[in-house]
Order: structure tokens, then C-alpha cells, then sequence
């Protein structure tokens, strides 16, 4: 069974008495079959920078079978900041290879393979990665990356996260292809239990951006935070014009301004909610965009983790389908861009 349908799953590897002893807690909290399926998953995870770092920290403390983490770049002076994994001698080394050791430290249950090479992610070789995991997950990326490894993964088959920050900005998208979960019904009496089966058809991120707002009314509207999204939107559309750089100042702001209010009116939004994206959020972004704030990852990193273990373990609604922080207000909104 694929890993994004979970119930029918057999599971190859049983739990030990020394891992259920480890594990304990979580095996009380959502059951010995989901730990096992988290015991039995594969996780490739691509780019290791601050939200990967917080992700990784926890998927492997609660007991995953096997993280593959791909990097090309070499730790650099500003990783130090929302890279708990590197220290000042780890400058000049590979990413994978420096934070390989000391991931394994936090659970030698869990197998972490490091590949410092990122043609792996071209071609056919993206395919032959995407098709040894379980599930995929690829964190401050480009749109154009994420589109690429998203339809590698609905090719083989395979559930896709992303997830990453700008700034004060952070988001996650999923794309966990038709995904069954168990969930308590809500429509049953208090005072009885009952869980009920539930599915959820999930798009590509290619698809979930030709989203239309089209239907909503003002309230709706405002209550999705469409000023984070739409910024994020734009710094994507501003990566694709500008060989993948973000902007890095006050000179970009009107070129940004510009892209992310043209996103927001062919989405048709709620004109009475939102007539243009705040100036003074572009601006901000403008100046941030590049920069990562330890905080801001650590929120994002732990929801995504969260929401992996949420898909693996086959419990509960994962996120349907975008997800948003602003760190401006310290909360986050999910719109269903699905169409």
C-alpha cells in the first residue's frame, strides 16, 4: 500500500518490546498500529535550513524508520542562527553530512542516510529518490522546485509536503494525494465514542494556484489572512522572475507589491475584504524575505512535523491544503485551495 493510505498497510517490521518501552507515551496516545506505521515510513526531507531543522527534530524523536536528508550547500555563517544542528566548526561542510551525526543522537532507532547532492534532484534521478520514500518532504524551495518534486511524487505515488519561511512569513502545503484517516464523529452523543473513516482528495500545488476566491463573503475572507498568502504567492512569482533570488530590501518592494497584488485580483478575492496587499506588509517582507527568524521556524518546523506524524499515523484531519503563519499577529489560517 501506498504510504498516503495507511489502513490497508502491511506493516514489515514489528515494534520490539525495547522500542514499545521508548515509545510508550505515543503508543497511548495514538495506538501500537500508527507507531508502527511511523516505525515502517521513510521520510525524504530536501533542504535543510531552519523549518526542516525543527521538523526533523521531532519526526525523529517520535520514532520514524528511516529519514534520507538531501542538501547541497555547505553551512554558512548565518545556518548558525535556526540551525541547532551545526556549531561554528561545522562552516565549509557539507549540510547533510555535519547535521548527520547529531540527528542520530536523538533516536539511534531512527536510520538517517545524508546525500550532500542535489542532481539527485533532476531527472530521472528525482524520480528513483522520490520512489524510496514513503513520503517527501521539501522545505524552502522555489515554486518552480516544489511543482517539479510534486508531480515526481504523483507519479510515483507518493504524499508531498513543503513547507518554509520568509521573514515573518511561514507557510506548509500538502498535497497527500486520497488520504484516509479515522476521526472521532462529531455527529455521535457525548457520551459515545465512536470513531468514523474519512477521506480527503487533495491536488497539486500547480493545480491549488489556479485556486479562484470566487463565493466568499467578506468575513470568509478575512478570516483566511489572503494579505500572508498572497505575499507569499508573490515572493514565488517574484523567485521565478528573478533567477530564484528573493527580494532583499526596498528596492524590491514596488516590483513585489506590484506581482502580489496582480495574484490577489486574478484569484478574484473579495474586493471589500482585501482591495490591495498592506503596503507596509510588503515592505516588511521586502526587507525579511531572506532572512530566516529562529522563531518563526520553530512554529512552522513543529506544525509540519506534526502534521506528517498527523498523515502517517492515519488519525485525525491532516492540513486541507495551505497553510499560513503571520507572524505579525502569531497566527495562522488553512485555506482549501482545491478546487
Amino acid at each position: 500500500m501506498a504510504a498516503h493510505d495507511p489502513g490497508t498497510r502491511s506493516v514489515p517490521l514489528q515494534i520490539t518490546e525495547d522500542e514499545a518501552a521508548v515509545y510508550d507515551r505515543q503508543i497511548r496516545l495514538w495506538g501500537l498500529e500508527a507507531q508502527q506505521r511511523m516505525r515502517n515510513a521513510t521520510i525524504l526531507v530536501v533542504r535543510l535550513r531552519g523549518v526542516a531543522t525543527e521538523a526533523i527534530k521531532n519526526i525523529v524523536l517520535a520514532g520514524i524508520g528511516r529519514l534520507v536528508l538531501v542538501d547541497g550547500d555547505a553551512v554558512a555563517p548565518e545556518d548558525l542562527g535556526a540551525g541547532f544542528f551545526f556549531r561554528e566548526d561545522d562552516v565549509g561542510r557539507q549540510k547533510a553530512e555535519a547535521a548527520k551525526a547529531r540527528i542520530e543522537s536523538l533516536n539511534p532507532l531512527v536510520t538517517v542516510e545524508a546525500l550532500s547532492s542535489l542532481p539527485a534532484l533532476e531527472g530521472d534521478g528525482l524520480d528513483t529518490l522520490v520512489r524510496s520514500a514513503d513520503m517527501v518532504c521539501v522545505t524552502d524551495m522555489d515554486r518552480d522546485t516544489l511543482i517539479r518534486v510534486n508531480d515526481a511524487c504523483r507519479r510515483a505515488a507518493k504524499p508531498f509536503y513543503s513547507g518554509g519561511t520568509y521573514g515573518l512569513l511561514g507557510y506548509i502545503f500538502c498535497d497527500l494525494l486520497t488520504h484516509d484517516y479515522i476521526a472521532p464523529d462529531r455527529t455521535a452523543p457525548k457520551d459515545t465514542a465512536k470513531n468514523v473513516k474519512n477521506t480527503t482528495v487533495y491536488c497539486p500545488l500547480k493545480v491549488a494556484l489556479e485556486h479562484s476566491w470566487t463565493g466568499l463573503t467578506r468575513k470568509q475572507t478575512k478570516e483566511l489572512n489572503p494579505a500572508a498568502l498572497f505575499t507569499i504567492l508573490g515572493l514565488w512569482e517574484y523567485q521565478h522572475s528573478h533567477a530564484g533570488a528573493l527580494p532583499d530590501g526596498a528596492d524590491a518592494a514596488p516590483t513585489l507589491e506590484n506581482i502580489a497584488n496582480s495574484l490577489l485580483q486574478k484569484a478574484s478575492v473579495n474586493k471589500q475584504a482585501i482591495p490591495h496587499l498592506p503596503k507596509e506588509l510588503i515592505e516588511t517582507i521586502a526587507y525579511t524575505a531572506a532572512h530566516e527568524l529562529s522563531p518563526v521556524c520553530a512554529v512552522v518546523g513543529g506544525m509540519l512535523a506534526q502534521d506528517i506524524l498527523k498523515a502517517l499515523a492515519a488519525r485525525e484531519s491532516p492540513i486541507v491544503n495551505f497553510f499560513v503563519f503571520d507572524g505579525h499577529t502569531g497566527g495562522g489560517t488553512v485555506s482549501r485551495l482545491i478546487p
